[in-house]
């Protein structure tokens, strides 16, 4: 298969340690063959809004065909948007010391989105919140978090379903886990039921590339059974896109890779969706 778009991609302004520049970003993807591509700068809390804001001028001033302006927005918890929201600071451990079953949110808002002119939004689990790090308590905490996101009505791609910090569970769990040595300890029904809110809510899945096919610490036994999970939703009707998650300086994906791991797994061009929204056709 040729790998011809790419809707998770971050710029300098992101909030993170992303570094590229976008005249960079369009003249190595046309040299990369991608055709139709958007950036997606990190959006956690109201604070990253000016990032954001910088992100949407310098788009504006470079914008030309079939590139596209989208966002990345984390999970978040209610107390922790509205406290800053009100001019606080949230403590450096409020992941830990939240309540698991705490109310979900994202820090975007339907006005933010035309104030932006934000075309499409990816949303990640991008952090346990609330729970011990413990194998099942992370499979349950992660799952709540993936179907917050599959039924939130202003999110379009589902970005790294299951990705997990390499620095959380190095740090703070046996190695390889909560899913990493066998990721068919997380139940198949859980699977289906993300799938069947997927496709209730003509959501996209992402296929991510950096993060979770080509992840230098994630094993190849994983990675086999990542893609089987994704040929696995394919069957249920979810629709899959692909996000590079570039965060370098150059555009320097290794899609020749991808695309032989796509091969190999039985996804082809005809499964992947080469625009950013399903739900406002």
């Amino acid at each position: 298969m040729k790998i011809r778009s790419d809707w998770h991609i971050h710029t300098h302004n992101s909030c993170d340690e992303a570094a590229m520049l976008i005249p960079t970003l369009i003249r190595q993807a046309k040299e990369k063959g991608i055709e139709k591509f958007g950036i997606t700068d990190h959006l956690h809390t109201i604070n990253e809004m000016p990032d954001i804001e910088a992100s949407r001028r310098e788009y504006l001033e470079y914008q030309t065909e079939n590139f596209h302006f989208g966002i990345e927005v984390s999970v978040m918890t209610t107390q922790v948007l509205e406290l800053i929201a009100q001019g606080g600071q949230a403590p450096a451990d409020w992941r830990e010391k939240s309540d698991e079953n705490a109310a979900l949110a994202i820090a975007l808002t339907k006005e933010d989105i035309d104030r932006l002119g934000i075309e499409y939004v990816v949303g990640g689990t991008h952090w346990p919140i609330g729970v011990p790090f413990e194998n099942q308590a992370l499979i349950r905490n992660y799952h709540r978090q993936n179907m917050f996101l599959a039924n939130h009505p202003l999110i379009d791609i589902v970005a790294h379903p299951w990705w997990f910090h390499s620095g959380y569970w190095k740090e703070n769990c046996p190695q390889y886990q909560p899913w990493f040595e066998d990721f068919s300890v997380i139940p198949k029904s859980l699977h289906n039921e993300f799938a069947s809110a997927v496709v209730e809510n003509k959501k996209l899945v992402e296929i991510n590339i950096s993060a979770m096919l080509l992840n230098p610490h994630y094993p190849e036994k994983f990675k086999k059974q990542y893609l089987e999970y994704l040929v696995e939703l394919k069957s249920q009707g979810v629709k899959l896109t692909i996000g590079s998650d570039c965060h370098n300086a150059d555009y320097n994906i290794d899609f020749n890779t991808a695309e032989r791991m796509l091969d190999e797994a039985g996804i082809n061009e005809n499964d992947i969706v080469d625009r950013p929204t399903l739900r406002r056709d």
